[in-house]
C-alpha cells in the first residue's frame, strides 16, 4: 500500500512516471520515463538519468518495487508478484547523490535464468528522497496545526520481456456515469505482454457523430484489464449525453506513434 503520507500526484502516461510527495519543489527529473527491452542471451539491460535542475544538492536511495494496475484504483504496489523483476535485477549505485545543475545515471542489468517462464518481468525503480519535508497546514475552525512527512520519490517503470510474447486487447463494453457525465471503455488485455495504447474514438447518436478525438496514451497490463476515459466534452466542443442509445467505435493504437498496430472495436449503451 502507498504510505498516506505520501501523497501521490500522477504524471502523464500510462502511469509510467510517479512523482511521490513534493518532488516538483526538489527540481528533479527522471528518463525515461518507461523502459520496455526484450532479452537477448538471457540478459537485458538500460541506464536511467536522474537531473536536478536546482541548486541544492539531492540525495536519495535507489529501491524496486513491484506493481500492477487495478481497473478501479490505478496503479498499485505489491510486497510479492509473480512478474516481479527484482530477483533477476542488479543496479547501481544503491544510493546517489546528485549536486545542483547536474545529473547522475543509475545503471541496471536483468539477468533471467532460461528455466524461468516466458511472460513479462516488471518493477518500479525508485529513487527516493533522503531528506524530508514537512508540510504544515493550519485548520480554518481551530488553532490545530497538522504536520504532515513529506517523502518524494520518482519511479520508472521497467518492462523485461522473456520468450515470443504480445499483446491481446479486447473491449468488451463501455460505461457511463450520468451523475458525472464520464464515459470510459473497458480494455482488456489476455496476453503475455503489457501495451501501451492510445484510443482513437468516434462517438455517435442515431447515426449522427457527436465527437471524435484521442485519448491518453494509458499502459494495459498483461493479463489485466483498465478502464480509459473518453474526455468527449470538451472546451471546442461541450457535450451533455442525454438519455438514448450510443455507439463508441475506433481502433486502439500502439507501436511507432500508437499507429503501427490497431486493435479495432465497437461497443454500444444506454443511457436510461
Amino acid at each position: 500500500m502507498i504510505n498516506p503520507l505520501r501523497p501521490l500526484t500522477t504524471g502523464l502516461l500510462m502511469a509510467s512516471l510517479l512523482l511521490f510527495g513534493n518532488a516538483a519543489k526538489a527540481n528533479v527529473g527522471i528518463s525515461p520515463m518507461v523502459i520496455e527491452t526484450t532479452l537477448n542471451r538471457g540478459q537485458a539491460q538500460g541506464t536511467i538519468n536522474i537531473s536536478n535542475t536546482g541548486e541544492t544538492d539531492f540525495r536519495a536511495r535507489v529501491y524496486t518495487s513491484p506493481f500492477t494496475y487495478d481497473p478501479e484504483t490505478g496503479i498499485q504496489f505489491l510486497e510479492s508478484s509473480p512478474n516481479d523483476l527484482t530477483p533477476y535485477l542488479q543496479f547501481s549505485p544503491r544510493e546517489l547523490q546528485v549536486p545542483g545543475s547536474n545529473e547522475r545515471r543509475i545503471r541496471f542489468i536483468a539477468r533471467i535464468p532460461p528455466s524461468a517462464p516466458d511472460g513479462e518481468y516488471r518493477t518500479m525503480i525508485f529513487t527516493e528522497n533522503l531528506q524530508t519535508t514537512i508540510q504544515e497546514q493550519e485548520q480554518s475552525d481551530s488553532d490545530v496545526v497538522i504536520r504532515t512527512t513529506i517523502i518524494p520519490r520518482i519511479g520508472v517503470a521497467v518492462y523485461v520481456r522473456k520468450g515470443n510474447i504480445s499483446h491481446q486487447l479486447s473491449t468488451p463494453q463501455a460505461r457511463f456515469n450520468p451523475e458525472t457525465q464520464t464515459l470510459q471503455l473497458l480494455v482488456e488485455n489476455t496476453g503475455l505482454a503489457s501495451v501501451i495504447a492510445q484510443g482513437n474514438w468516434t462517438l455517435r447518436k442515431d447515426g449522427q457523430t457527436l465527437y471524435t478525438g484521442l485519448g491518453i496514451p494509458t499502459t494495459i497490463i498483461a493479463q489485466n484489464s483498465r478502464y480509459l476515459t473518453v474526455n468527449y466534452n470538451t472546451p471546442e466542443n461541450p457535450l451533455t449525453l442525454t438519455p438514448g442509445t450510443y455507439e463508441l467505435s475506433g481502433h486502439l493504437g500502439s507501436g511507432v506513434n500508437y499507429n503501427s498496430s490497431r486493435t479495432p472495436f465497437r461497443v454500444t449503451f444506454t443511457i436510461p
